[in-house]
């Protein structure tokens, strides 16, 4: 089975190795077909502390890290300005 990857913005990097990243997701309502945007946050892991606040990243699950910690930082899609 591949491993779920999930891109995102980041919105903390205040711990030590570890991001937080806000992911997006659109789905239609049941029952009025209007798209509605549901976001959940994930705290990923980053190795070498390289992300900021706004960075734009992809994620992909791994084997439990911490106690909240199931995502491991793939790659820096974008950088904040």
């Amino acid at each position: 089975m591949p491993k779920k990857v999930k891109q995102g913005v980041v919105t903390s990097d205040k711990m030590d190795k570890t991001i937080v990243v806000k992911v997006a997701s659109y789905n239609p309502h049941p029952k009025y077909k209007k798209i509605i945007e549901t976001n959940k946050n994930y705290k990923a892991h980053d190795e070498a502390n390289e992300c900021g606040i706004g960075d734009i990243v992809r994620i992909v699950e791994s084997k439990p890290i911490s106690g909240s910690k199931r995502w491991v930082l793939e790659s820096i899609v974008e950088k904040a300005k």
